[in-house]
């Protein structure tokens, strides 16, 4: 950075803040200062998906902030190839707690990125078991099968046995969101930076020293956003891996099936979600959920794999499954019990995880950001002691 940019970012910075009073007292932070030449930010996040442009707003109300991408654009991997579904009751009971504690900022300031979708969850005949956890566990509502036909036309009759609903699934536009929380980020002073690949992390004694290849950067606190190379860099940092596992899942983009407008149709999932099929841009996109484990990579779909997934689904319904129109993959990455990782990492609490969402990145974003914010200035998230020791990095300290 030169030093006629950095005099600029310092300014702007610092007026910002100044103005919204985000130096008082209150906090640890100071007024934007230059070490060795360098800006010193207050929170340096790597990772420009969701969950770290989601915590970068967050955090700008509370000093300088900036977000290294290392990608050309933002939300690249697995943000950029989510299936895009909101629904309270998926997933562990400290994601469903965030997705619950998120939804008064989707009834808000994410008021337009919510649009109703709706869930039907199919069983066959040799599936009742798995059926019935999942309506328990979902809280779904079992419905009559022609009334399930009435939603969906193409489903068949004479092999699906049982189906159950809920109306809380809503669709995401996540591109919509993303941009929210980046508006905010931006409007508070903050800066997103593409294409800058992290190379080495260095502890100092003001906090971090963090290298990519046309510079450097110094900051007090860094939050490790970097989704399935969350564990690459906090071995650069020193900080000890967590042992993050990224799961490939591929998906495949139907025509709309029989000509049918399927735009009001709900998601549709077998049980045990071993398949699922999406309305999506006038068509389907259908996947086998599988959970294939991956190196950290930019993932591409197996041909395998969108096989089975277009087999399970052509078990449910009348129409013929033609040829996908497209296909791709992304990697959803979970830490080892299944549960996202976020906070102060027990070895150095300037070292913030924000890792681990597993797929449920979007609809967690708005509570699993502010969680991590409310830890980093010092106040205890107003959640249940055991949600909180669920979601806390000290749970993995050896």
């Amino acid at each position: 950075m030169s030093k006629v940019s950095t005099a600029n970012f310092l300014t702007k910075q610092s007026k910002i803040m100044m103005k919204k009073g985000a130096f008082s007292s209150l906090f640890s932070f100071t007024i934007p200062q230059l070490i060795h030449g360098l800006i010193m930010l207050d929170f340096l996040i790597i990772g420009g998906g969701i969950a770290g442009v989601s915590a970068a707003a967050r955090l700008s109300t509370h000093g300088v902030t900036l977000v290294l991408e290392a990608e050309e654009h933002l939300a690249y991997h697995t943000s950029g190839r989510s299936a895009a579904l909101y629904e309270t009751n998926y997933g562990s009971p400290s994601t469903i707690a965030l997705a619950k504690a998120g939804r008064s900022d989707f009834d808000k300031t994410l008021s337009d990125v919510l649009s109703p979708r709706g869930f039907l969850l199919l069983c066959l005949k040799g599936e009742e078991n798995q059926f019935d956890y999942d309506v328990k566990h979902m809280h779904l509502t079992e419905i009559p099968l022609m009334e399930a036909v009435s939603l969906v036309p193409i489903l068949n009759a004479t092999e699906v046995v049982r189906t159950a609903s809920s109306s809380t699934a809503h669709d995401i536009d996540t591109d919509m969101m993303l941009q929210i929380f980046a508006k905010q980020l931006s409007k508070n002073g903050g800066t997103i930076k593409t294409n800058q690949k992290v190379t080495a992390i260095e502890k100092t004694k003001h906090g971090w020293r963090v290298h990519v290849k046309t510079g450097t950067f110094e900051t007090r606190q860094l939050v490790n956003a970097a989704g399935a190379w969350g564990d690459e860099i906090a071995e650069m940092a020193g900080i000890p891996k967590i042992g993050l596992t990224p799961f490939r899942r591929s998906v495949a983009r139907l025509n709309a099936p029989g000509g049918h407008d399927v735009k009001n149709w709900p998601v549709l999932f077998g049980p045990g979600e071993r398949w699922y099929a999406k309305p999506d841009a006038g068509g389907l996109i259908v996947s086998l959920a599988e959970e294939t484990p991956s190196p950290p990579m930019d993932a591409w779909p197996h041909d395998i794999d969108l096989a089975e997934a277009l087999a399970r689904y052509q078990d449910y319904v009348t129409e013929e499954v033609t040829r996908p129109v497209s296909s791709w993959a992304g990697l959803r990455t979970f830490s080892p019990d299944r549960n996202l990782v976020l906070g102060p990492a027990p070895q150095d609490n300037s070292f913030i995880w924000c890792v681990g969402q597993g797929g449920y990145g979007f609809f967690t974003a708005p509570a699993a950001s502010r969680f991590v914010a409310d830890l980093v200035i010092g106040n205890t998230p107003e959640y249940p002691t055991e949600v909180i020791a669920e979601l806390s990095p000290d749970r993995f300290k050896s």
